[in-house]
């Protein structure tokens, strides 16, 4: 069980299920740094939004990024409450008490006030999530030009409020419900990567990369 006085603050302090809460940093980063699409929600003009997103972490902040005309964007880049969050479904539980089903997964919760990178810093950060999607893709692509380089923005939040909520075992059950003859158990789930598949129209000799021939989710 976590320690509850581990929390950052009271917001990210867990209530219900609170022994499946993680307070680590080095843990929080794993589960962010596992994988490669966020929630982003928010409130424009009283309307509540949860934006799904690529996200990446460098240090104690996480980035995103999307159009310069992004209606979500331009709102979040004015500092306003933002709560993101990343999670992995790592499998589902099968109980013998229908109450008992569950669910295998971890995630991160974060809150905070989004803030705009600024243009220098935007360019340095862009280039270090290309290559966190496949080391070396950065330099092997065409550079963005200019105009491409006015037409995205970068966000970033920093983790100051965050927590982290995993399970990974088997739910309690009824003495009663483990003495009869239903199973139980739990099935494991994964992403499955397949083999790359070329663009309509590539030059049969042009050679794939070896970011690409070594590229693991």
């Amino acid at each position: 069980m976590s320690d509850p006085a581990a929390a950052p603050t009271d917001k990210t302090r867990l209530r219900r299920y609170n022994w499946l809460a993680q307070y680590d940093r080095d843990r929080i980063n794993e589960i962010i740094d596992a994988g490669i699409v966020c929630q982003v929600g928010y409130v424009i003009d009283g309307a509540p939004y949860v934006t799904p997103t690529c996200h990446w972490r460098i240090g104690d902040h996480v980035y995103w990024h999307g159009s310069s005309a992004s209606r979500m964007l331009k709102a979040q880049q004015k500092g306003i409450p933002v709560c993101f969050s990343v999670t992995h479904l790592d499998g589902v539980v099968f109980s013998r008490a229908a109450f008992n089903h569950n669910i295998q997964y971890r995630s991160v919760i974060a809150f905070g006030e989004a803030e705009l990178v600024e243009e220098e810093l935007k360019r340095e950060v862009l280039a270090t999530f290309t290559d966190r999607l496949a080391p070396g893709l950065w330099d092997y692509a065409r550079p963005p030009a200019e105009q491409e380089w006015k037409a995205s923005k970068v966000i970033r939040l920093k983790l100051d409020e965050v927590s982290a909520k995993v399970a990974d075992g088997l739910p309690e059950e009824d003495a009663e419900d483990l003495a009869s003859d239903r199973w139980a158990g739990h099935v494991p789930l994964r992403l499955v990567q397949g083999d790359p598949v070329a663009a309509p129209g590539l030059d049969p000799g042009i050679a794939m990369p070896g970011f690409v021939r070594q590229f693991r989710y």
